[in-house]
């Protein structure tokens, strides 16, 4: 069983930023691929940045310039450092984590972030 625990979400003015984490826990010998999602109200999860084994990223349109994902595989954490962040940031974000000894993804509960004056 694997756990993954987000932190560092909050309230933030925009143009401020955070600093996300996500810690994997549990009977783990690797981690594979690493990434954060977020869902907004009202809209369907979405892809924020995506992190291989390797260190290759990606991410998506919204977060490119702004945000930076990176991984510490001794402590099987992802982060998600995010700056300039705009009010359509708001949402909850996810961490997922690819585990291929269990062939299974896993997520966590999410972290609510609110941008706002």
């Amino acid at each position: 069983q694997v756990q993954l625990v987000e932190s560092g979400g909050g309230l933030v003015q925009p143009g401020g930023s955070l600093r996300l984490s996500c810690a994997a826990s549990g009977t783990i010998f690797s981690i594979g691929a690493m990434g954060w999602y977020r869902q907004a109200p009202g809209k369907e999860r979405e892809l924020v940045a995506h992190i291989r084994s390797s260190g290759s990223t990606n991410y998506a349109d919204s977060a490119k310039d702004r945000f930076t994902i990176s991984r510490d595989n001794a402590k099987n954490t992802v982060y998600l450092q995010m700056n300039s962040l705009k009010p359509e940031d708001t949402a909850v974000y996810y961490c997922n984590a690819d585990v291929p000894g269990l062939r299974s993804t896993y997520w966590g509960k999410g972290t609510l972030v609110t941008v706002s004056s």
